[in-house]
């Protein structure tokens, strides 16, 4: 051994190590950075974890109806024109309607109107026909209780504002509208929007001169949607983020005119504290709380909740949800409304959010909370959108391959 010199006794150590010198073998190479790149890399896109999440979750809750929602949350979604009614450009309604588009918005009201008249003479009828045998006085008072009875059914409740218009193209219509364009003053003459986004801004049912506050605004559709209404008082639109809180004033710049846009307080705060800012101030609260995203989080790898650094914020999100729908509660005044709405299918991040913001209102605050009955928005718009028909409170769309809007969870609360 004495002979092999240097050389050899190299030889002697890589053998002792496991490793035989070139030329002794082809054994296994280790590269170490191999192994950290295995390490760090993501073995599971968060799009295929979000999948794997609905599919053990989605499938208790919508059974029979999962596979169909599954399929249409993959499949391309459908979208809804908002027309701009700032706008200078008269012709759109005409345009679209040659394409077979529908203002969903106005066919709704006028269901309700026919609905309305057909049921209060129902109900005049037959308290007509129960106080033939009473006096007169006693006759008028029994119309007058029929009457207001009637008034009293959630249909006959249902008030949709007239000054929205929003077009969709009829179920199973797969027709892309064409980008939105400037008028002579530069105002786009529509905003491409998924159409059950609009259903939690005609559930708040805003009334002239409202205080209206939409506390989690941004990207700012549900915000324009508002302005649409023409009879806002007063509109403060918040986010939490600045960058989000930049595009919301885009929106506001390419759709709505500057002596508009000074009546809007955009501001930035954490929503969850706007109850402690401005306690009891508005009439009417739009709380559209961030969620899971389901459709985003199904077909998108970027800026997926699912990943898996995002684990303890997508865990956290109910109690953020809770958080924000109480300081929208303790920001409407006495006898105002607020409207919570997602972007979920989950009833985690739905129903039992609502549940216990009742339940901490009348504990901790002693304020009293009515879940409104919002059961007429099947209804009025069972043409255009699948709803949920199990929802516990509230109103859920679901995704559907022939209507495929959604999914949007909405529910009404009245601060009495």
């Amino acid at each position: 051994m004495a002979a092999l010199g240097g050389r050899g006794r190299a030889a002697a150590a890589l053998l002792r190590r496991g490793t035989p010198p070139p030329g002794l073998g082809a054994g296994p190479r280790r590269y170490r950075y191999k192994e950290k790149w295995a390490a760090t890399a993501p073995r599971i896109p968060p799009t295929r974890l979000a999948l794997h999440h609905f599919d053990v979750n989605y499938s208790l809750q919508l059974k029979d109806l999962w596979p169909s929602v599954r399929a249409s949350l993959l499949c391309e979604q459908k979208y809804g024109a908002l027309l701009n009614n700032f706008s200078a450009v008269d012709h759109v309604p005409q345009e679209l309607e040659l394409l077979n588009a529908t203002d969903i918005v106005s066919e709704a009201r006028k269901k309700a109107q026919r609905s309305q008249q057909a049921a209060a003479a129902e109900e005049v009828g037959r308290g007509e026909s129960r106080s033939q045998e009473g006096s007169g006085e006693g006759r008028t008072a029994m119309r007058a209780e029929t009457v207001t009875q009637a008034e009293m059914s959630p249909l006959l409740r249902a008030s949709i504002t007239s000054n929205i218009k929003c077009y969709t193209f009829p179920r199973g219509d797969i027709t892309r509208f064409r980008p939105a364009r400037p008028d002579t003053l530069g105002l786009l003459d529509y905003y491409l929007i998924d159409a059950a986004s609009l259903l939690p801004v005609l559930a708040l049912n805003v009334r002239p001169d409202d205080l209206v506050l939409d506390l989690c605004a941004a990207p700012g559709g549900k915000t324009l949607a508002l302005l649409q209404t023409g009879i806002c008082g007063r509109l403060a639109a918040n986010d939490v983020s600045i960058s989000r809180t930049k595009r919301l004033h885009q929106i506001l710049h390419s759709y709505v005119p500057k002596e508009i846009r000074e009546t809007v307080s955009v501001t930035s705060c954490d929503g969850r504290d706007w109850g402690q800012l401005q306690g009891g101030t508005f009439h009417k609260v739009l709380v559209d709380v961030p969620c899971t995203t389901d459709r985003h989080s199904a077909m998108e790898d970027d800026n997926n909740i699912f990943h898996k650094r995002r684990t303890k914020e997508r865990q956290m999100l109910p109690m953020l949800q809770l958080q924000l729908l109480m300081a929208g509660i303790l920001a409407t005044k006495p006898g105002g409304e607020v409207v919570y709405s997602t972007c979920s299918l989950s009833p985690l991040q739905n129903e039992y959010v609502i549940e216990r913001a009742v339940e901490i209102a009348e504990t901790q605050f002693d304020i009293s909370i009515h879940v409104e009955d919002l059961s007429h928005f099947r209804t009025l718009f069972q043409d255009t959108f699948s709803f949920f028909p199990d929802c516990r409170l509230g109103e859920l769309v679901l995704p559907h391959l022939t209507a495929n809007f959604g999914p949007m969870y909405f529910c009404k609360l009245r601060r009495m």
